[in-house]
């Protein structure tokens, strides 16, 4: 009986709490930014794998998808759904809610931020996940890849915390200057800069850039894969060239058109991130989320509404 009145007592608590996030769902869901949004990911994801669809590997085709979500365009939209909540207009309105309700400042922050983070990563995975679905099992005229599921689902999840931390800080960055138009003229012109010059040292741990960088790398990792393994597979990609001459010139004097060679842009085939860390980039991108969340949490709690 003890345990049933507690549970009870829990529901009817967190029922105010789950009312926040689902209402700003369904107001998102309804907005003409997110509409657009989904509408224009879908059209760049579409256009992406029908001009690579037969000059791109695996890997480097998905970490191709993967771009606008870390560099440009999506970067904006992420901001922009990160600032509204707690500024402008919206922090006028939100006082009678807090007041009238058995919510407190915290709970409303935290429903606000989580509904956002929800809405940017479903947008984000209903359009990527299809797509690197169709580009793992069509066959394509190009060389097969050794993109693993583990690779796929890492990277898929780094991205969403990239993701996630672009809205914390954007909603972090709202809160501290309560007008959403300066604040992401402030984090636009803040972040690509740092992000530029982050790149230049190839740390995939705070840069989007790098990581897109280094995402084709992952994407062709095996769970638990050693340093020998790494180096047994720079050995098989060696015997893979060696492979491939052998098979064109037998191609050439059999009359057997040979398959098409895939192009390996730089930018996504770098080797230089061979020593990619999962455990480094979830840190770097991570405990930058908590802190912006924790920030934008006391900037609320100590401001008049």
């Amino acid at each position: 009986m003890d345990s049933t009145a507690k549970s009870s007592k829990i529901g009817t608590r967190m029922m105010p709490y789950m009312a926040i996030p689902r209402h700003d769902m369904k107001t998102l869901w309804s907005s003409r930014l997110v509409r657009l949004w989904l509408g224009a990911t879908a059209l760049l994801t579409l256009l992406l794998v029908g001009s690579n669809w037969s000059n791109f590997m695996d890997g480097t085709l998905i970490a191709s998808l993967l771009f606008p979500y870390l560099v440009f365009p999506w970067f904006f939209v992420a901001v922009v759904l990160g600032v509204t909540p707690v500024s402008g207009s919206r922090a006028e309105t939100l006082a009678d809610g807090i007041l009238c309700r058995p919510v407190s400042r915290l709970e409303y922050l935290l429903a606000t931020w989580s509904a956002r983070v929800v809405l940017v990563l479903s947008v984000y995975l209903v359009v990527t996940v299809p797509a690197i679905v169709l580009v793992i099992l069509a066959k394509r005229p190009v060389s097969e890849d050794t993109v693993t599921v583990y690779g796929i689902i890492t990277s898929l999840g780094v991205v969403g915390l990239v993701l996630t931390f672009l809205v914390s800080l954007g909603f972090f960055t709202g809160t501290l200057l309560r007008k959403p138009l300066l604040a992401v003229v402030v984090l636009v012109f803040i972040w690509y800069p740092i992000g530029l010059i982050l790149s230049i040292f190839s740390l995939e741990e705070f840069s989007p850039i790098s990581l897109n960088q280094a995402i084709s790398t992952q994407l062709r990792r095996s769970w638990r894969q050693t340093d020998t393994e790494a180096k047994d597979n720079a050995n098989v990609k060696d015997a893979d060239v060696i492979t491939d001459q052998v098979s064109n010139f037998f191609s050439v004097l059999s009359g057997v058109q040979p398959k098409q060679k895939a192009n390996k842009p730089d930018f996504f085939e770098g080797e230089k991130f061979d020593d990619l860390s999962l455990f480094r980039v979830t840190l770097g991108y991570g405990l930058p989320t908590i802190a912006a969340v924790i920030l934008a949490s006391l900037c609320f709690y100590w401001r008049d509404l």
